[in-house]
């Protein structure tokens, strides 16, 4: 076991330039963004005035009328700069070279997650030394999002089953695969566990299963999931899933959900397997690391 923050690798396209007072002010490319962030409870480094001379658009919440919190889910891009709706931002290391469609969306996301950067080149690694023994891993994707890590696997050699509950976003994957000019993926708009038990009934095998569920949700036909009362039974699955050599990453943004959580579920379904453990960060310019989630991964 390795218990340990892990620093995402260097970003040229991305940087966290400050955080504080619930917000992040981050710069994707040429355009600099205000959006909320809660793990950011401490004070801002840079005063209020530079953040919003820097900005070329500030993400604000909706309150809830009834109650004066945040509603989470819902609020307004206010444009203090020009800047598009849409544009691509590229990540670039040793051993990936990836390109992400970038968007300003209605619920405050732009289509990445650049703390991530850290478990797409443990992907890669993965992959490229499955290589030696199987021409071309098979790799599961559960709820995928726009794909960081469906393209790190495909571009070190995986053929990648990719499950996500909006066609919207499997659209913007295939947009970002093409915009990366990687092979063709499997794309199911499908509920993760109603797929993997079906995967599990086949009797299919990965030799290679991501996971990043979130606190709550609902599959394409309804389905709910809420993570603390589903993730087990999900964990379960996933190891009647895995190739005897494979590998496992388990992502965990919720607040409060320690990376000692996802250990224990690993140990509980998977064994005593070799695992690395901790919490995923980003540094900001002005010196703070931001924690952005934890992570448990293993291979065997």
């Amino acid at each position: 076991m390795t218990d340990h923050l892990l620093l995402s690798p260097t970003w040229k396209d991305y940087e966290l330039i400050d955080s504080g007072g619930g917000e992040k002010l981050e710069r994707f490319g040429p355009h600099v963004l205000i959006r909320p962030e809660p793990q950011a409870v401490y004070r801002a480094v840079l005063p209020r005035k530079e953040w919003e001379a820097k900005a070329h658009a500030h993400y604000v919440r909706d309150k809830a009328k009834a109650t004066g919190n945040f509603s989470g889910d819902k609020g307004q891009w206010n444009r203090l700069r020009e800047m598009p709706d849409v544009w691509t931002i590229g990540y670039r290391s040793e051993a990936l070279d990836l390109r992400f469609r970038l968007a300003l969306t209605g619920f405050g996301h732009i289509g990445l997650f650049p703390e991530q950067a850290s478990n797409w080149e443990y992907i890669a690694k993965q992959v490229k030394a499955l290589k030696r023994n199987a021409p071309r891993p098979d790799v599961l994707n559960l709820f995928a999002y726009t794909g960081g890590s469906s393209l790190a696997a495909a571009q070190a050699g995986a053929f990648v089953t990719h499950v996500d509950s909006v066609r919207q976003t499997i659209t913007w994957t295939n947009q970002n695969r093409e915009a990366s000019k990687l092979p063709e993926m499997r794309w199911m708009v499908d509920d993760a566990m109603k797929f993997c038990k079906r995967e599990v009934r086949k009797g299919s095998k990965y030799h290679g299963i991501v996971l990043d569920p979130p606190a709550y949700g609902r599959g394409p036909d309804g389905e709910k999931w809420v993570l603390e009362d589903s993730i087990d039974e999900m964990m379960e699955v996933c190891h009647q899933l895995l190739h005897p050599h494979g590998f496992v990453v388990l992502n965990l943004y919720s607040m409060g959900m320690s990376a000692l959580v996802g250990e224990s579920l690993v140990r509980s379904h998977f064994g005593k397997v070799q695992s690395e453990l901790g919490g995923l960060y980003l540094p900001s310019v002005t010196g703070q690391r931001l924690p952005l989630g934890t992570f448990v991964r293993f291979n065997r």
